[in-house]
């Protein structure tokens, strides 16, 4: 006979099937209108990660790096220990295994001494805190302040800092720090091996895709544009972005400042080409819905000739350059003036 407590525990798990039959069935019904995107080029993915979720390559010599797919870090092997640069926690603990895996094979130190800070944002440095207090940690003044107002446990500031430009001597190795001005961030700096032939400079160019929404987020855009060319200045072959999968090559610099000359060069055209007066006429006094709608219309246009170009060549061209033009317009219009009239 069955009792009061198990018809109870019956229905209650009966409910708890049928709310997750109809949880599941809302789920495949949201899938379904889900919007399709242009598949990504085999050329944009890297190699496959292990099963702890991290790959570990040789970039030069004893210059290597570590990637989960999404985020990317490097760590230089010397004689009298290791030199990190960044910690991104999506990699975390896989970034000592990684160089506890090479020290091994080679034969060499695996205690990180010097932990260098591409720039001050949690994504990059979220696992510096692992390394310990006997770790030389190093980044630009700026990054010291961010840091210190951001308060964060897990990024210690840094210990060394510089200003303009600093060579950094570890085991007998030269690695150069330089701070070309905002970019990414106001402390984002180029971090060059010139005995690797390798540059490292991470938010800037993701190589093989389009920069994530809104312009990677960039704080300083007319910096964030200049950023290729002075990347481009440095002599290097190989090239470390702190995102995606692969490493990069000058080509990919190219292609990608020339993705970016393509969406101003457009934004200009459509600050010149798209009317406002239908927009205006249209909403009256809802100032706010018609420049919604006239900037659409002028992302529009300076947007889909780029997305029709890109494809197939950077993955996700479809995906985020609107929100990319977007921003690189207002940076158009307001930081450069263009399209601003006096009135008479």
């Amino acid at each position: 006979m069955t009792n009061r407590r198990t018809f109870l525990a019956g229905g209650l798990a009966g409910g708890a099937a049928l709310a997750a039959t109809q949880f599941l069935g809302e789920l495949s019904a949201a899938a379904d209108t889900l919007p399709d995107y242009a598949p990504i080029p085999p050329s944009a993915l890297g190699p496959a990660v292990n099963a702890q979720g991290y790959y570990v390559g040789r970039v030069q010599k004893n210059l290597y790096w570590v990637t989960d797919s999404t985020y990317q870090a490097a760590f230089l092997t010397t004689r009298d220990g290791v030199v990190l640069f960044d910690a991104p926690p999506s990699i975390g603990h896989n970034l000592q295994r990684a160089i506890d895996e090479i020290a091994a094979a080679n034969g060499v130190p695996n205690k990180v001494t010097h932990l260098v800070y591409s720039h001050h944002h949690a994504d990059h440095l979220g696992a510096s805190s692992l390394f310990g207090k006997d770790v030389v940690r190093i980044g630009h003044a700026e990054n010291k302040q961010l840091l210190a107002r951001d308060n964060d446990p897990t990024r210690p500031v840094p210990d060394v800092t510089f200003e303009t430009r600093k060579t950094l001597r570890v085991g007998g190795e030269r690695i150069e720090l330089a701070y070309h001005g905002t970019n990414h961030t106001p402390d984002n700096i180029y971090i060059h091996f010139p005995d690797h032939d390798t540059l490292m400079l991470v938010d800037v160019n993701l190589p093989g895709w389009v920069p994530f929404d809104f312009f990677n987020i960039n704080e300083d855009v007319p910096g964030s544009m200049a950023a290729p060319g002075n990347a481009l200045r440095y002599p290097w072959k190989h090239y470390i972005g702190g995102h995606m999968g692969r490493l990069g090559t000058r080509q990919d610099m190219v292609v990608y400042r020339q993705y970016i000359d393509d969406i101003v060069a457009n934004v200009k055209l459509a600050l010149t080409n798209v009317d406002p007066t239908p927009y205006f006429a249209k909403y009256g006094n809802n100032a706010w819905a018609a420049v919604k709608e006239y900037q659409a219309a002028q992302v529009k246009y300076a947007s889909d000739p780029v997305i029709k170009k890109y494809l197939g060549v950077l993955a996700a061209a479809d995906v985020y350059t609107a929100t990319t033009t977007f921003l690189i317009l207002e940076s158009v219009r307001l930081d450069l003036g263009v399209g601003s009239q006096v009135r008479p």
